[in-house]
C-alpha cells in the first residue's frame, strides 16, 4: 500500500447528503458573480489571487528582484503588499467556503479519485502536470477558465464565449484518448 494511502485525518463523522439542484446551484454562482462585481468591480477568477500570493512570496525573500522586473512590480504596488487585493481574499475564502461545504454535506476526506488502469503515482503526476498546463495558460491567457467563463461570459465578452467553446470542444476531442484510464 503506497504512503498516500496511509495518509488520513480524521473529522467528527457528518451525515452524508445529497447535491444541490444545478439550477439552484448556478442562480446563486449568478448572484455571486453580480455580488463580485458589485463589491469588488471586477469578477470570479483565481489566477489573479494566485500570482499575487507568488509575488508575494518572491518579494518576501527577494524584494531587489521584485522591484527590477516590471510585472513584479506593477503587481507588489509599490507601498501596497501583494496580498492587499480583493482577490486573495476572494481565492482563500473559496478555499475556506468550498472545504467548509464539503464538511458540512460529510464529504471532506483526503482521496485520490482515479480510473482503475492507472496508479496513484501516474494520477498525481498527471495531475500537477496538467496544473503546470493550466497556470502557465492562465497567465498567457491573462486570465482563468473562471474568469473567462463566468466573469467575461457574464458581461458578453466575444473573447470568453470564444475561449469557453474551444476549452469545450477540446475537452471532448482530448477525452477520446485518456478514456481508457477511467473506464
Amino acid at each position: 500500500m503506497s504512503q498516500l494511502n496511509k495518509l488520513r485525518f480524521k473529522l467528527p463523522a457528518r451525515e452524508l447528503k445529497g447535491f444541490v439542484n444545478p439550477y439552484v446551484a448556478g442562480t446563486f454562482l449568478g448572484f455571486v458573480l453580480f455580488g463580485a462585481f458589485a463589491l469588488t468591480h471586477g469578477g470570479l477568477g483565481a489566477s489573479g489571487a494566485i500570482s499575487r500570493l507568488q509575488v508575494a512570496t518572491v518579494d518576501l525573500f527577494f524584494p531587489a528582484h521584485v522591484d527590477q522586473v516590471g510585472y513584479f512590480a506593477a503587481v507588489a504596488g509599490g507601498a501596497k503588499s501583494a496580498l492587499d487585493h480583493s482577490s486573495v481574499m476572494l481565492f482563500l475564502g473559496t478555499i475556506a467556503g468550498g472545504m467548509f461545504s464539503a464538511w458540512l454535506n460529510g464529504r471532506l476526506k483526503f482521496e485520490i479519485y482515479k480510473g482503475p488502469r492507472i496508479t496513484n503515482r501516474q494520477r498525481l503526476v498527471f495531475a500537477v502536470l496538467g496544473g503546470a498546463i493550466m497556470g502557465y495558460g492562465a497567465r498567457f491567457a491573462r486570465g482563468c477558465t473562471s474568469g473567462q467563463a463566468l466573469s467575461g461570459g457574464a458581461v458578453l465578452s466575444a473573447g470568453s464565449w470564444a475561449f469557453m467553446f474551444s476549452v469545450f470542444i477540446g475537452g471532448y476531442l482530448f477525452a477520446y484518448f485518456v478514456r481508457k484510464l477511467w473506464t
